[in-house]
């Protein structure tokens, strides 16, 4: 098809950033044009995957309370919407300036959505994470507790009324969360979205890609022999010591060797490690779970579909609402165990939950019938084929 000049938008969050980028590499592959905006810690990223990119402004830092409540929630929102709005001038100057035929935009990012409208360019919503419609919403699962008539609520559909005044165009609090476009290119597989079956045509689980990135990390593992063990928990729990160390007990004893990501402070607590554990501040994770037999994970969605894609247990220690409806579904499943903050605490129970993703013969077949339907949704190309016959 003709060479059509494509604006991708992902404020920011590796989660959200990493699924779009295969995609957008087979897009340039196939000699469409594309700028990506989004903040500057995902600029290299997107020029190696052949997009210009188009500075976003960042937002400022955000530190969840150690409790991810209801009001945790309504303050990350609240939050969010200041950093959205912020990058609509931006937006607006880039398609003033130069032709845009379509906006591939995050879902959470409602200012891609909104610009797509506005100039009466074809949207396509790219979901890394469960969808919402009305036979299931992640959506309510997120906001539960806030209240529909609560304080926050209406503190939010102020700001929204407002950034409406402003810049003139519509926008109320619905408009900020999952709404169907003409495409949506959904980085789940079918199979493990729940209530698959209610969403309409306009929905494609394409399931993750993982692109050149699945070449381009790598690592020799020290015990090539022995089974591996990943524990990554993302940063939530990342200054937790205390976690690592029962993590430590409930191997200590066991064949495991173990790659664990622990960054800032909580390292210096764990030293000595022992020999056969490796901690780093950062892994090539695609080349961890190549070889992983288990992974003990916050069960953030980017982590698990990268985890499924190579057949690996997870054990899920949850905090988020996102993260929870994760470990549901991987426990429906039988993909995993979830362990809640109780349960995490005691290396008797941590231990029992990493072997049974490990050996059990349930869990590993539906991991293995999972793997399989992870690599035929499609991917990357799957996706491109997808944005080539929306726009004709």
């Amino acid at each position: 098809m003709l060479r059509k000049n494509l604006l991708f938008m992902t404020l920011t969050g590796h989660g959200h950033v990493n699924p779009t980028l295969p995609p957008v590499e087979e897009l340039v592959r196939r000699g469409h044009r594309v700028v990506y905006a989004t903040e500057s810690g995902h600029a290299a990223a997107v020029s190696g995957a052949g997009a210009r990119w188009l500075e976003l402004p960042a937002p400022a830092p955000f530190t969840p309370p150690p409790t991810i409540g209801p009001a945790a929630v309504a303050g990350w929102l609240r939050h969010y919407f200041a950093a959205l709005s912020a990058t609509w001038p931006v937006l607006r100057r880039h398609c003033a300036s130069e032709p845009v035929d379509a906006i591939c935009y995050d879902t959470t990012n409602w200012p891609g959505r909104i610009a797509a409208r506005s100039l009466g360019v074809p949207g396509v919503q790219c979901v890394p994470h469960f969808t919402s419609n009305e036979s299931y919403s992640l959506d309510r699962q997120l906001t539960a507790g806030i209240g529909a008539d609560g304080p926050a609520t209406a503190a939010f559909a102020a700001a929204c009324a407002a950034f409406s005044a402003e810049h003139g165009v519509p926008l109320d609090v619905a408009d900020t969360m999952t709404v169907a476009d003409g495409l949506n290119l959904v980085f789940v597989p079918r199979e493990f979205q729940p209530a698959a079956e209610g969403f309409d045509g306009r929905f494609h689980f394409v399931g993750p890609s993982l692109g050149r990135r699945e070449q381009a990390e790598t690592r020799s593992p020290p015990g090539p022999d022995a089974p591996l063990l990943y524990v990554s928990l993302g940063t939530v729990l990342d200054g937790d010591p205390d976690f690592y160390r029962t993590c430590l007990a409930a191997v200590a004893d066991g064949p495991w060797q173990v790659a664990m990501r622990v960054d800032g402070a909580a390292a210096a607590e764990l030293r000595p490690i022992p020999d056969r554990v490796d901690l780093r501040p950062q892994f090539p994770q695609l080349a961890v779970l190549r070889r992983a037999t288990a992974f003990v994970s916050h069960s953030g969605m980017n982590s698990v579909l990268e985890a499924l894609h190579y057949g690996v247990g997870i054990v899920a220690v949850p905090r988020t609402p996102e993260q929870e409806a994760n470990a549901a579904r991987l426990v429906e499943l039988g993909l995993g165990v979830r362990l809640d903050a109780t349960d995490a605490a005691h290396p008797e129970a941590l231990r029992s939950a990493i072997d049974t993703v490990a050996s059990d013969q349930v869990v590993r077949t539906a991991l293995a019938e999972m793997r399989l339907a992870v690599r035929r949704s499609g991917g990357a190309a799957r996706a491109a084929d997808l944005v080539e016959h929306h726009l004709g």
